[in-house]
């Protein structure tokens, strides 16, 4: 799931001047009448009959903060600002980097060294000057959160932060704001919403879990961003329009190489302390930098064989795959894994593989928020299962 079923990092703390100048262009709009150049320009969702003139003043009058200014950021709010939004709230404190240009659109060679909001700001306020584009350049802490969001109907993650996930999921359920969250990693995605009246993001994680690196150290594939940040907008729009039905209490998950898309029920934890029955988080704190190495979440196959039979071994495979299983594991296809979390024991070593090791970590971070404290990854999957025991064939064949 994603490099997740488990979340991404990126926004530092160290501290920044929180906003720049106001620009003229910061004026808000006047009126939520759409003008003759607005309705030629908006002409195609006028004559989508779930629009019309209602929703794209709706859409003008709208306020959507987009934290991130990155691979997610970048398509996420070029098409916001296409779509008509009103007021756009962008939320960082980076530079323009050369290793940005692989996927981060807004920007061009020339922008680099130059700090993302204002360059971003920039862009989309040439590619559509009825729109509002408010530049927040600080790195988002437990100090600022609820005075920059509270400005805003609705919030947009796309940063590749733990703690700044945490801090966006616990800003918006105190203020009341739907959460449009997305991640990345490789050639992995994963998207969900998160709403007062749904589940949280601790309901999905209730503590932070062990990551692979983050995309500047493990790399992604410069296409899946703009898959990702599209469909991240689509729900951002679907909120603002109140059409179709949003990805509440359902994670969409999207394999880039294998072009599949699938989701899994997310439900509301009644023992989760932000949102449960009982909850104990009632002030924003600063989660810090959490570590993305490897940690116990993971087992070679030398050690899996080790083990014997003592672990429960869980294949989360889709069952289209080549390679054959380890004998004994159990087949869940990463789709179905929550179905039958309730059966999974607690106090019983579990390790679970998929091909190459990626997908498994994110049923691991399930599994683990789950209860299953002893879950481990099978470290490169059934291809270094496969690699291990025809090593210890080769050495016994001589």
């Amino acid at each position: 799931m994603i490099a997740t079923l488990a979340a991404f990092a990126c926004l530092s703390s160290q501290p920044i001047e929180e906003t720049s100048p106001v620009h003229p262009s910061d004026e808000a709009p006047t009126s939520e009448v759409l003008s003759l150049a607005e309705q030629e320009r908006y002409s195609r969702h006028l004559a989508l009959p779930e629009v019309g003139v209602s929703g794209q003043q709706r859409l003008k009058g709208a306020k959507v903060a987009v934290v991130g200014v990155g691979g997610l950021g970048t398509p996420l709010a070029a098409y916001l600002a296409a779509a008509g939004v009103g007021t756009i709230g962008l939320v960082d404190f980076d530079e323009v980097s050369l290793s940005n240009l692989q996927r981060q659109i807004l920007f061009d060679t020339e922008d680099v060294g130059r700090p993302k909001v204002w360059q971003a700001k920039a862009r989309l306020e040439a590619m559509n000057p009825h729109v509002r584009v408010v530049g927040h350049e600080a790195p988002l802490n437990a100090t600022n959160a609820l005075a920059i969001l509270g400005g805003y109907d609705l919030v947009a993650d796309a940063t590749d932060n733990f703690a700044v996930r945490y801090l966006l999921n616990d800003a918006c359920h105190q203020l009341g704001r739907p959460l449009v969250q997305a991640s990345l990693y490789r050639f992995e995605g994963q998207l969900t919403v998160f709403s007062p009246e749904g589940p949280c993001y601790r309901c999905l994680y209730p503590e932070p879990p062990s990551m692979p690196p983050r995309c500047s150290d493990a790399g992604v594939l410069g296409a899946l961003p703009g898959i990702l940040g599209a469909l991240q907008a689509n729900e951002v729009l679907k909120l603002i329009l109140k059409i179709g039905s949003p990805l509440i209490g359902r994670l969409l998950l999207v394999d880039a190489l294998g072009t599949r898309f699938s989701e899994i029920a997310v439900p509301k934890d009644p023992a989760c302390a932000l949102c449960g029955e009982h909850p104990i988080l009632t002030a924003l704190v600063d989660q810090g930098a959490i570590a993305c190495e490897a940690s116990d979440d993971a087992i070679s196959a030398r050690e899996l064989l080790a083990l014997g039979e003592e672990p429960l071994v869980i294949d989360v495979r889709d069952g289209v795959e080549a390679l054959s299983p380890v004998p004994g594991a159990m087949h869940v296809p990463y789709p179905r894994l929550s179905d039958v979390l309730p059966e999974l024991p607690r106090d019983r070593k579990v390790v679970v593989y998929c091909l190459s090791g990626d997908l498994s970590r994110h049923a691991v971070a399930l599994l683990r928020g789950a209860g299953c404290a002893q879950a481990r990854s099978l470290e490169g999957g059934l291809l270094a299962y496969h690699r291990e025991m025809s090593l210890r064939e080769a050495f016994l064949n001589g």
